[in-house]
């Protein structure tokens, strides 16, 4: 049975969660938006680089990342 590959998505920035996009299940596709941020009264879209599916979510709305914090995990196809 192959090893699951799982992806950590990443704040890039010290922002404030917005939104989040996707649930635990979810499919996505490179492109897709994940959590949407805001920095500097700047909006910033998360997106996916790879297809696969949202193993867990570890941000909510209203919550500040730091730069690193990991925001989403996918497993990827």
């Amino acid at each position: 049975m192959p090893r699951e590959q799982v992806t950590e998505i990443v704040a890039e920035m010290v922002a404030n969660v917005m939104s989040v996009t996707v649930a635990p299940g979810d499919r996505v596709a490179p492109g897709d938006t994940v959590v949407l941020l805001e920095s500097m009264k700047m909006e910033i879209p998360v997106l996916v680089e790879v297809t696969g599916a949202v193993r867990a979510v570890k941000v909510a709305a209203g919550d500040v990342v730091q730069e690193g914090d990991v925001l989403v995990e996918l497993l990827v196809d």
